[in-house]
């Protein structure tokens, strides 16, 4: 009997064979990535810059923002002290610090401003930046109730030459923009559904007195917050309406807070069923009792995506400072063959019913330019390459990506405010997203299916 090629061991070969066939996607967008940002040779060509809030976000930005030469922090604010000090610290160009965000927005010398406050101060901070002369990089979610959705729109519309840029990061990275292209190219299929999770053990954890000390937990209370929606879900609802193509149609979930009962009032717990026009959905779920991700080979934990189409799968993630971005390409096995009437080999008849498996599809690194054999490369630069390729797909190793998203982003607003070019994360981007974190938590309030344009109705003066 001869063997099922299912069956068969690969080959290294066979490893460099396939893969190949997975580095096409990759090979296909090298334009993708950060805009070119040419060395600045003097402190007057930088994007002067200021930064409104200097806590843990804020913070985390600024060290990356250090190492940008496109642009030189100038000034930042908040109103704690410590936190002021400690952004001031970090960046090391001896900005001036403000505990009055007007008083920083009145500087002449400031050029663009980063707003990374407390979601409940975005909006507020955003529209005085826009009306001070200034590019703004909000992080998401870029607004938190419904009238200001409708206020950015009018803002962005009476500014037009300032740059507005939300603070979302996965697509400033060449890993989703690749894989946005393998579903654009048809390389998966009819992509339908889209599975989200960012499960953690246990999470944000309450820092003192509930009570006294609700600012240093803002996250944890629905007067400053979005909860695990905004904070957490607002990403990934984000990728599915990239990936798809459009934006929701309705949402309904189901939360609770069951576990972290330490005075919080934000859901410790939920999950979201999206449903986009033509039949396709997201779902996203958010735990606090397990960090497991059943995704890459279980390389990661907390958070991922997975993206199905009817000829493949991808697994992916945007990782961190410590585990960069990643993705595993999965296409489905081949279809069982049918056997048709009249066939001389058609199957015997069955009673009952009938259960087909077939073998899964080998997981297939998504493969970047820095993967792919060129003609300067010298022998044992090839070798590696090959090497590399076969450990991936051996599920040894999980291709990363070099650039961590985030400086991608940070690049992008300096060159963005530069050229007047519009961000991949833009205003639109950015009130689309936080649309569906507000109808997502209404959904969770209220137990019901909440439809996308009931935001047309919402916010606005009678």
């Amino acid at each position: 009997m001869p063997k099922n090629p299912e069956n068969k061991k690969p080959t290294r070969r066979d490893a460099v064979k396939i893969a190949g066939g997975a580095a096409v996607a990759g090979a296909a967008i090298s334009q993708f990535g950060a805009p070119f940002i040419q060395k600045v040779r003097a402190a007057n060509d930088k994007v002067q810059f200021g930064m409104v809030g200097t806590g843990s976000r804020g913070s985390y930005l600024l060290k990356h923002l250090k190492s940008i030469d496109a642009g030189r922090c100038v000034a930042i604010c908040d109103i704690d002290e410590t936190a002021l000090n400690r952004g001031a610290e970090t960046i090391g160009t001896n900005p001036q610090k403000f505990k009055d965000y007007r008083e920083l927005l009145a500087q002449k010398n400031i050029d663009a401003v980063w707003v990374t406050t407390p979601l409940f101060m975005h909006f507020p901070v955003t529209r005085d930046v826009l009306q001070s002369g200034k590019h703004v990089f909000c992080e998401k979610s870029l607004v938190f109730k419904p009238d200001e959705v409708h206020g950015l729109r009018a803002l962005a519309a009476q500014y037009p030459k300032q740059v507005i840029q939300t603070g979302l990061q996965r697509r400033y990275s060449v890993y989703y923009q690749t894989v946005k292209e393998m579903i654009d190219k048809g390389i998966l299929g009819d992509v339908k559904h889209v599975h989200a999770q960012w499960h953690r053990n246990p999470g944000w954890t309450m820092k003192g007195d509930p009570k006294k000390d609700r600012m240093k937990n803002w996250r944890l209370f629905r007067e400053y917050s979005g909860g695990l929606t905004a904070e957490l879900a607002s990403h990934q609802i984000d990728i599915a309406d990239w990936m798809l193509g459009a934006t929701p149609e309705f949402v309904m979930g189901l939360a609770g807070l069951d576990t972290l009962h330490d005075g919080r009032d934000i859901y410790d717990n939920e999950y979201l069923i999206f449903k986009y026009p033509n039949g396709k959905k997201m779902t996203f779920s958010s735990i606090c009792t397990n960090s497991h991700l059943p995704l890459l080979n279980g390389t990661r934990t907390e958070m991922g995506e997975l993206i199905l189409g009817t000829q493949g799968a991808v697994h992916i993630t945007v990782g961190d400072d410590t585990h960069p971005a990643t993705a595993m390409w999965y296409p489905e096995p081949p279809k069982p063959q049918v056997a048709v009437a009249g066939d001389k080999k058609e199957a015997p008849y069955k009673a009952g019913a009938t259960m087909v498996s077939a073998a899964g599809g080998r997981a297939l690194p998504v493969l970047l330019n820095k993967e792919l054999p060129s003609n300067n490369d010298g022998f044992l630069e090839r070798e590696m390459k090959f090497a590399r390729r076969w450990l991936y797909q051996k599920g040894v190793l999980v291709p990363e990506e070099q650039k961590n998203p985030v400086d991608t982003e940070l690049e992008s607003f300096f060159d963005a405010c530069r050229t007047g070019a519009r961000p991949r994360a833009d205003v639109e981007v950015g009130l689309q997203d936080s649309i569906a974190v507000m109808l997502a938590n209404q959904s969770l309030d209220e137990g019901r299916k909440v439809y996308f344009n009931e935001i047309e109705k919402m916010g606005k003066k009678a």
